[in-house]
């Protein structure tokens, strides 16, 4: 146990991947350091990602045969940190954050209090950060508003505190990166706090870096999610839809 969680309760980390064969080992073992139980969920990735992670010791490894999306794996995760930890914490495996900033996060929850917790990453107005990086948080922070959910200044971050085993009875039914966003609006209607904690995010000028985001797939996705989430919001009372 680290002792920063103080008596917060018990934590473990959850790191979706796929295709981050450059960059996951990294983000493993800097994870590790933070003294919490690992949960490493390789989902389906077709790349070297497997044998680059399969003999890193300490981690406990979680498969999907066939890639199933962010979320789903996200899940998955869940599934087994919430039989041994009161919350997750998600780090995304494509070395832009810095897994030692979960501690910020932590330290970020109230006393007796059981919020979602959200990384906002520093430093995004930046020319070296992607400009779909840049467009798609403004424009998911609006529709996430709109939706019902909080106003946030980064709804598309990846690195958060989930409380378990609250953030698994959302019934969130993206699997891809909206189940990102979709929980924040379901946590709203269920009345579970989302707050925001700064983090630094690695955008290095002249460095590749693995994203799966395509412009056009992921924005018809994103406009599907809202528009469900808004047409719920709308016409179905809120004793009904927060069940």
């Amino acid at each position: 146990m680290n002792p920063d969680s103080g008596n917060k309760g018990r934590f473990a980390i959850i790191i979706p991947v796929y295709n981050h064969e450059h960059a996951v080992a990294d983000v493993i073992k800097k994870s590790l350091c933070l003294n919490y139980p690992v949960f490493v969920v390789n989902d389906g990735s077709t790349d070297s990602t497997a044998d680059r992670i399969k003999n890193i010791e300490g981690i406990r490894l979680l498969h999907h045969n066939e890639n199933r999306g962010k979320g789903a794996a996200i899940l998955t995760g869940f599934a087994q940190a919430a039989k041994i930890a009161d919350w997750a914490i998600t780090i995304d495996a494509d070395g832009q954050h810095d897994p030692q900033d979960a501690l910020n996060l932590i330290r970020a929850i109230p006393d007796n209090a059981r919020p979602i917790v959200v990384g906002t990453r520093d430093g995004m107005a930046g020319t070296h950060v992607p400009w779909t990086s840049r467009f798609g948080r403004g424009f998911s922070n609006f529709w996430v508003l709109l939706s019902g959910g909080p106003r946030i200044a980064d709804s598309q971050s990846g690195f958060r505190i989930y409380p378990l085993p609250e953030a698994m009875g959302l019934n969130v039914t993206s699997k891809r990166y909206q189940f990102e966003v979709e929980i924040l609006v379901k946590a709203m209607w269920r009345k579970i706090p989302v707050i925001e904690a700064p983090i630094r995010v690695r955008y290095a000028p002249g460095k590749e870096r693995v994203s799966h985001f395509r412009p056009f797939i992921d924005f018809v996705r994103n406009s599907n999610t809202f528009s469900r989430l808004i047409f719920q919001r709308i016409v179905i009372p809120a004793t009904h839809r927060n069940r």
